[in-house]
């Protein structure tokens, strides 16, 4: 590493709204030298992505605006730049990787369109070059068989396809600077540490520096060489990674290396009785092909699965994303169709209508991965909680119901006095507590997980993890944990089961799973979540 590539100076950024004005970023100041890898770290609302949007100028300017600072890259302050002058550093000297490729990506264009359009607008290259020069990217950034690719729309690529191609983008005109943005938060983990690996790859062969944005001190463990930490718009510390990590200064730096989630399930009860079974438990979805739409095959998304899950017992179900997992969670809850046996206690309820399952759905609720898409944001907090009162106890008053909504919040650790207030005006975790508070309040049996902690924060996660730990406890709830953060599920499940293309390749103890797993695909899974550095290459690729 040389001299200073980027210079961040007394950087200030403020959003007016309704004639209020609201500080996100208050005063920070940092350098990053060419060829070194920094990481803005810290969590949702601290202002590290609004820093990093202001090195482009990518805020929605006049809403936003800038206080104080300056922000020089090659001796110029790119905050005075002019639109013209500015176009000409962005996606050519410093470019950018966002969270959600899907969201970033045109879904209207194909991927040798959407590459070649910058490489036509920045290089001036024609068709023939441009096409040339996208293959090479794709082979760059490990995309197998990029000829057959180039046609391809985003909805038509894998998650970590779909972030390769984004790579290819940044990387298409060789940059000084990348700036990454949260890159591998939305991957499984495996597919995030083949990213991780492509990144830091890729920076030293074109010796180009990095501004790594991330919640996830994991990964600033691993990639990046110095850290700042931001809370509340300000940088609290700034260091060597090493040195961060292994002597933290203050307060907000400890909190955040502490946040992970512990504790241990509670002990496996082969007495207690069994809430949910599953026999050979299959999902198949029709292929359908010619002008009479006739089945030449079927996409077996659950493929003859059995599962037990116990009172006050939790089984978690693992896998990567198209695995399988959701879709076997949605049958045990009879919420898609399925072949075989399921039992509800004693009752055998596969073959169940609509009509018959309504009085059990009480007992079977389901707590989903992002509590913003699954709360109505026309319904006031009470409203969501008390809706499903209204449809199971329907001869409870509107005292009684509130009293119930009042009591339940105060069990998620909610003030109940919020409860009158929209989905808006609380936080992510806050949200999921309501999301859990919705689930618990008609009292019931079994409930199905469906990644609720993956859209959070560190310090959250662990917060919930603790929450529906107390909450299992106390209501002897059988929980189906599906999740691809095996630090979560090892923090929760007495039992696991590994499952890829439909299939359970691993089933057991956790601590069996977690300490001597007997698939490649497991250690695979396993060494990534646990030690992303020294993950099995092969096992699972793109």
């Amino acid at each position: 590493m040389s001299g200073t590539l980027l210079s961040v100076q007394d950087l200030s950024v403020a959003f007016t709204q309704g004639g209020r004005e609201q500080v996100a970023v208050d005063h920070i100041s940092f350098d990053i030298a060419e060829g070194e890898t920094l990481a803005l770290v810290g969590e949702s609302g601290s202002g590290k992505s609004v820093s990093a949007l202001s090195v482009l100028k990518l805020l929605p300017y006049p809403a936003a605006s800038h206080p104080s600072g300056r922000i020089v890259f090659g001796g110029q302050d790119l905050l005075g730049l002019g639109e013209k002058s500015l176009r000409k550093v962005r996606g050519d000297d410093i470019t950018m990787i966002f969270q959600e490729p899907m969201t970033s990506l045109n879904p209207l264009h194909t991927i040798e369109r959407q590459i070649g359009e910058i490489l036509r607008l920045h290089r001036g290259m024609g068709d023939k070059q441009a096409r040339v020069r996208t293959l090479e990217l794709l082979n760059e950034v490990g995309i197998r068989e990029p000829e057959k690719r180039l046609g391809a729309f985003p909805h038509q690529l894998s998650g970590g396809q779909r972030q390769r191609v984004m790579i290819a983008m940044a990387l298409a005109n060789e940059p000084k600077l990348l700036i990454a943005d949260e890159p591998t938060t939305a991957l499984d983990v495996t597919v995030q540490a083949q990213i991780l690996e492509l990144l830091a790859e890729l920076k030293t062969r074109n010796k180009m520096s990095m501004l790594f944005i991330t919640h996830d001190l994991g990964i600033v463990r691993r990639i990046a060489d110095r850290v700042c930490v931001m809370t509340k718009g300000k940088i609290v510390e700034e260091g060597a990674t090493a040195e961060v990590f292994a002597n933290p200064k203050h307060e907000y730096t400890r909190h955040l290396l502490a946040a992970e989630p512990k504790g241990e399930p509670p002990a496996a009860d082969e007495t207690a009785p069994i809430v949910m079974k599953g026999e050979d438990v299959k999902v198949w979805f029709p292929i359908k092909e010619g002008f009479f739409r006739k089945t030449v095959d079927h996409v077996k998304a659950v493929d003859g699965i059995d599962v037990t899950v116990r009172a006050g017992q939790t089984l978690g179900v693992v896998g990567e994303s198209g695995s399988g997992k959701t879709t076997l969670g949605l049958a045990l809850s009879r919420m898609i169709s399925s072949q075989g046996r399921i039992m509800l206690g004693d009752r055998e309820i596969n073959d169940f209508s609509f009509r018959q399952m309504k009085p059990l759905r009480r007992e079977m609720q389901i707590v989903f991965q992002d509590p913003f898409g699954s709360l109505s944001p026309r319904m006031s907090v009470s409203e969501i909680i008390e809706e499903g009162l209204r449809i199971h106890q329907p001869k409870l008053n509107d005292d009684e119901r509130d009293r119930l909504v009042v009591d339940v919040l105060n069990e998620v650790g909610l003030d109940p006095a919020t409860r009158f207030r929209y989905p808006h005006e609380f936080s992510g975790g806050q949200r999921q507590r309501i999301a859990i508070a919705r689930a618990m309040v008609v009292n019931p049996r079994f409930v199905m997980l469906d990644e609720p902690t993956s859209a959070l924060d560190m310090s959250v996660q662990a917060q919930v993890v603790d929450l529906l730990r107390d909450l299992q406890k106390a209501h002897q709830l059988a929980y189906l944990f599906i999740s691809h953060d095996l630090k979560v599920v090892r923090a929760l499940a007495n039992d696991v089961i590994v499952m890829r293309n439909g299939k359970v390749v691993e089933y057991g103890p956790s601590r069996q799973i977690f300490e001597n797993p007997q698939t490649d695909y497991t250690k695979a899974l396993i060494a990534a979540a646990f030690d992303i550095a020294t993950a099995p290459k092969g096992v699972v690729s793109e």
